[in-house]
């Protein structure tokens, strides 16, 4: 029976990293309640430092205060272990060392038994390497992953832990800025959401939006009225944007309304503002992954300047959710969701069985151990969903193409 059991939390945070390591104390708690529960300070970085803290039996007995936090007890970062030149130039190896060796002396060395890693698709891929290779090089241990991001884009994952909740925590943000359509005549609002491949996240946030909209009362007399605060449009990387239809399509609402609306997957456009600034001579950073840092690109100030002259905005307010969003603590839809994960992936390391915990689309949806191997990022939002059709038919905006490689 194991006796070491180890977690870690790595890459952006999710409403759902606090709970789940809260959850998985409490299974355990149930399943082999004297066994030493450790967890890495900040993801792999923790791991390859050696830097980690004893959860004691004051931590054991109160998990449940994790459920109320959002963030991670333990911390976060982007690490890749596969980077060698990344981590040598961090200081988190010394040159010539090899991080998953090294990854794998330190979980041997602290004698850990079970490592759980939860994060999205780059955590769990860079799990599914360290778990080869400490298959490969006998080291005797169970690797299981629990799958949180806010974009819901992992495959096969039908649903990643967290991104309801941010869904949620995005669409009241909105709320509140909605009400800035009254400081001024045609107002431009772009609402700026996470999603760097997948518009799943916006395309929620704005059926969201719309649902609790429902429950307003309004005053048309007085210039209170939904159409002044619904959403005018929903742009994410899977539809082909024909901007000069919906140009037409937006000033004849800013005529009508007084203010243009506007849902923005920050991935929608990026490629195209990737060409502009590299053409322009300008560097743009990336992560340990690879990624262009979303941050730096700023997809919504991008369309903001290309949008104001030509809807005639006479003020333009860019706001975005994603701090706001993916730091909250989980709802009770997703807080459920994180204990049966949390409770398959714990049957399944004390069995012995490597994976990541998750409902695979693939398999009807089931919650099940999947194969690292099927682990990957990228999965796009399926345009053809019926509920985005009906907000989309709701709303006003004619479904275009997909776009290619969506």
């Amino acid at each position: 029976m194991p006796k070491k059991i180890a977690f870690l939390t790595a890459g952006g945070i999710a409403p759902c990293l606090s709970s789940s390591i809260g959850a998985l104390i409490e299974r355990y708690n149930e399943l082999i309640p004297d066994a030493e529960l450790i967890g890495y300070l900040n993801g792999y970085q923790g791991l390859l430092l050696g830097k980690s803290i004893v959860f004691s039996e004051e931590v054991k007995k109160n998990y449940d205060v994790l459920y109320d936090f959002g963030g991670s007890a333990i911390g976060n970062s982007r690490v890749k272990l596969t980077n060698v030149k990344d981590c040598t130039n961090r200081g988190l190896v010394n040159e010539g060392q090899d991080p998953l060796q090294i990854a794998a002396e330190q979980l041997k060395a602290d004698d850990v038994d079970i490592l759980h890693t939860i994060g999205g698709d780059d955590t769990n891929t860079t799990a599914a390497v360290l778990a080869k290779y400490l298959e490969d090089n006998g080291y005797g241990l169970t690797v299981v992953g629990l799958p949180k991001t806010v974009d819901n884009d992992v495959y096969p994952i039908y649903q990643t832990l967290g991104a309801w909740t941010a869904a949620e925590q995005s669409a009241l943000f909105f709320e509140n800025v909605a009400n800035e359509n009254t400081t001024s005549t045609r107002q431009l609002i772009i609402h700026e959401v996470m999603g760097r491949h997948c518009g799943w996240l916006t395309a929620a946030a704005a059926n969201n939006y719309r649902k609790r909209l429902d429950s307003y009362r309004w005053l048309p007399e007085i210039n209170v009225c939904r159409e002044r605060w619904d959403v005018h449009a929903i742009w994410i990387p899977e539809m082909e944007l024909d901007l000069e239809s919906e140009l037409a399509r937006l000033n004849q609402l800013m005529d009508d309304n007084d203010c243009v609306n506007i849902f923005l997957s920050e991935g929608a456009g990026t490629d195209a503002i990737i060409r502009e600034k590299e053409a322009a001579g300008e560097e743009l950073r990336r992560d340990a992954f690879g990624h262009v840092r979303l941050d730096e690109l700023n997809p919504g100030k991008w369309f903001a300047s290309k949008l104001k002259d030509s809807l005639s905005a006479d003020k333009v307010l860019v706001q975005k959710s994603g701090y706001f969003a993916r730091a909250a603590r989980p709802n009770e839809r997703d807080l459920e969701l994180i204990k049966r994960s949390a409770a398959t992936a714990a049957a399944a390391a004390l069995a012995g069985e490597s994976g990541v915990a998750g409902l695979d689309a693939d398999n009807e949806g089931k919650m099940s151990i999947i194969d690292f191997s099927r682990i990957a990022g990228g999965k796009p939002f399926d345009i053809d969903e019926p509920w985005f059709g009906e907000l989309l038919s709701a709303i006003g905006q004619p479904k275009t193409g997909k776009v290619a490689g969506h």
